[in-house]
């Protein structure tokens, strides 16, 4: 128990970091009188819309804790209602400290660029913190209330089913909160381009244009609170597929305790190590921002070499931990694979930046497309946005191969919880995204010098650089996460049907074969595979509508009222907001849904049509592979895409030079074009395709829920 301490104590750190960084940004000048004006509008809007949000997300989560404590237990209803607390409380702190740190960093950019970027990334790593620290908590005290107070062993069933339903709670709230922000964020973003920098011919940002405050808004609950929901409920299932993997494994072992103590450890030593990479994130002499921001992340991903080296130390050792399935596993081979879980996570930092940074090929390429149109640059953006899914595809691979031959399944879980061991640092590298965002809206709009708008511009380049990469970081953790919940619906389903006797529901089933033979698995994996895409439409769609909604809207309002354009009428921000946020509490509805209910869908229906239940459960887990592969392919082929189509346009800012050695500035014909392309990779990379990394997950964990509902 003294190490389960250990592990809280931690996460209780991390939390205490939050405050003290809270306290640091809240004591930084807020600017004049104007900038505190516009900041206040943009928190104003967005705390409307996550209250109106979490409101509803309450209403369904109120409907699915009755549920809980009615087929489950009254323990694994409380484990979702922390896990679902949790995830919101994360992403609520996180964003009500960005919308008081925009301010702040466009004041301080004023003074230095140094200042600025010292303020943004203060105010994102309060958010990552949050992230890191709420959820080992939560695990780490209902796993010690469980197995303490409770007097449950570390393997009972109720147990592992109240880890997995707080799993589910933090699951929930992520795909209503990552798609939902999506739709808003990007509806604004896509509408007011649209009629402002096409049809108008106004910058971004400029306070004449109506949907500006919403897009500054969007940034913020899309960006911070709902980026912060979909790392926490990454972080938090992860970690309980893995405790889940080893009570399996380990059943009867007398390290049993220790081993499930060991995912716990590992990210509590992480948390510190994340703590102390933060104080290194400073501007060095050569002026790189992203050079400042990797220094933190690199110093990080070191110290937790030794924080993993720790976490054996005192947990599973150096020596034989167990044998699982013929396979002698040891603790050298398990911090091996927490080694190349940050190998990894490197990997693909490095392949997200170089298919979405600036000056690279990729984004080079769609730059050069728009020169010859906006049908050009469309079909250049789709070019890179498929290619880019191969290289992470290939890291993964490598990464599960080599996880599976030193410790099985088990070790390739550790390397994911070692992945997310980096939450910490990485979250607050994508909430630095939104809060630079702001801050040029804000130089923007409250007309401050001209070089107070350069700092925060670089500031926003480098910050959608952050957000690309945090997201592939997002879907490739994600994609290996689903894989070991995957194995533990095999193994749970495997246990289960070993122990009819006590689970009579699973009696006399016969084998359960996963084979391609069995037409009832291809048409589970082709069920399963068509939700990310279905998911993804659907996703896209609601963005297109939200986006209509809002270029009627900026058209009338100019129409109207023509002294908008002349400065001497104010626009109707508010309006805007309204109806974004009116559009994204309806929209995300139905697409939050699909992949809650598809694993019933398939379960009830292939036993419904087959009379087997056998058939029933392997065409489910067959469906569960086709949402992880394609969901895989679909997330990184979106959000890499999308982050390229916003850099290309972004080149044209500072004035992008084609192959023939000439230059197309902002308002060029080249650079509407790339407008175009940007409006199609907004709600790829923001909405479509971060939303499919929650839902990958969330469909392995509503089938283990199944399995413990029919077990009960």
């Amino acid at each position: 128990m003294t190490m389960l301490y250990v592990v809280i104590l931690c996460g209780v750190l991390s939390v205490v970091y939050a405050i003290w960084a809270t306290q640091s940004v809240l004591a930084a000048d807020q600017g004049n009188a104007r900038m505190q004006e516009i900041a206040g509008a943009i928190r104003e809007g967005a705390q409307a819309y996550l209250n109106r949000q979490y409101t509803t997300i309450a209403v369904v989560g109120a409907a699915v804790f009755i549920l809980a404590w009615w087929l489950l237990s009254a323990s694994a209803a409380i484990g979702f209602l922390i896990g679902a607390v949790l995830s919101g409380v994360a992403g609520y702190i996180g964003m009500h400290v960005s919308v008081r740190a925009n301010v702040r960093t466009a004041q301080a950019a004023s003074n230095s660029l140094s200042a600025g970027l010292d303020i943004a990334f203060k105010a994102g790593a309060i958010t990552g913190m949050l992230v890191a620290g709420l959820a080992l908590l939560g695990v780490a005290v209902y796993y010690w209330v469980l197995i303490g107070p409770m007097g449950y062993a570390p393997s009972d069933r109720t147990v592992i089913d109240s880890l997995v339903a707080l799993g589910f709670g933090a699951s929930l709230i992520s795909i209503f909160a990552r798609l939902g922000g999506g739709i808003f964020t990007k509806g604004a973003d896509v509408g007011g381009d649209l009629v402002g920098k096409v049809e108008a011919g106004i910058p971004e940002d400029d306070p004449r244009n109506p949907a500006t405050i919403a897009d500054n808004v969007g940034d913020n609950v899309g960006d911070c609170a709902g980026m912060a929901a979909d790392l926490f409920e990454t972080y938090a299932v992860t970690v309980v597929a893995t405790m889940v993997l080893a009570a399996i494994f380990f059943a009867g072992s007398d390290l049993l305790g220790t081993v499930m103590l060991y995912p716990l450890a590992i990210c509590a030593t992480c948390i510190i190590t994340s703590i102390i990479g933060t104080f290194f994130v400073r501007l060095g002499s050569n002026g790189s921002i992203m050079g400042a921001l990797y220094k933190g992340l690199i110093v990080t991903g070191l110290l937790t070499v030794v924080g993993v080296a720790i976490a054996n130390q005192f947990t599973v050792g150096w020596g034989e931990v167990g044998v699982v399935a013929g396979q002698t596993i040891t603790g050298s081979a398990l911090f091996t694979c927490g080694l190349i879980g940050l190998i990894v996570t490197g990997l693909i930092v490095v392949i997200t930046e170089y298919y979405t940074g600036t000056n690279k090929r990729p984004v080079n390429s769609i730059a050069q497309a728009s020169v010859t149109g906006h049908g050009t640059n469309v079909i250049q953006g789709l070019a890179v946005s498929l290619e880019s899914t191969a290289l992470p595809a290939i890291v993964i691979i490598g990464g599960i191969i080599a996880t599976f031959q030193l410790a099985g399944l088990f070790g390739t879980a550790i390397a994911v919880t070692t992945m997310l061991g980096l939450a910490g640092m990485i979250v607050a590298l994508d909430a630095f995204g939104p809060v630079t965002d702001n801050a040029g809206g804000i130089a923007e709009m409250a007309g401050l010098p001209p070089e107070v708008r350069q700092s925060t511009d670089a500031l926003d380049a480098v910050g959608n650089t952050t957000k690309a990469v945090t997201k592939g970081y997002a879907i490739g953790s994600a994609g290996l996460g689903a894989l070991v919940l995957f194995a533990a619906y095999s193994y749970d389903l495997q246990y289960f049907a070993e122990n009819s006797d006590r689970y009579p529901y699973f009696a006399n089933m016969g084998e359960i074969s996963f084979s391609l033979s069995n037409p009832y698995v291809v048409a589970g994996l082709i069920f399963g595979g068509l939700i990310p895409y279905l998911f993804g439409g659907i996703a896209m769609t609601a963005v297109g509508r939200a986006a209509g909604a809002i270029v009627e809207e900026v058209r009338r309002q100019f129409r109207e009222n023509p002294g908008i354009m002349q400065g001497t009428q104010k626009p109707d921000y508010a309006r805007a907001v309204d109806i974004l946020t009116r559009a994204a509490i309806k929209e995300m509805i139905v697409p939050s849904l699909l992949p809650v209910l598809a694993p019933l869908v398939v379960y009830f229906g292939i036993l419904a049509i087959s009379g087997s239940k056998a058939s029933a459960f392997a065409a489910l887990g067959a469906s569960l592979l086709g949402v992880i592969v394609n969901g895989l392919f679909v997330a990184i082929s979106m959000t890499s895409g999308g982050g390229a189509w916003d850099n290309a346009k972004k080149s044209f800012e500072d004035g992008f030079v084609d192959k023939d050695g000439v230059k197309h500035l902002k308002g060029s014909e080249a650079h509407k074009a790339s407008v175009t392309g940007d409006t199609v990779g907004d709600p790829y990379k923001d909405t479509a395709g971060p939303a499919v990394n929650p839902a990958i997950k969330i469909t392995n964990i509503m089938a283990l829920l199944l399995l413990a509902v029919l077990a009960h």
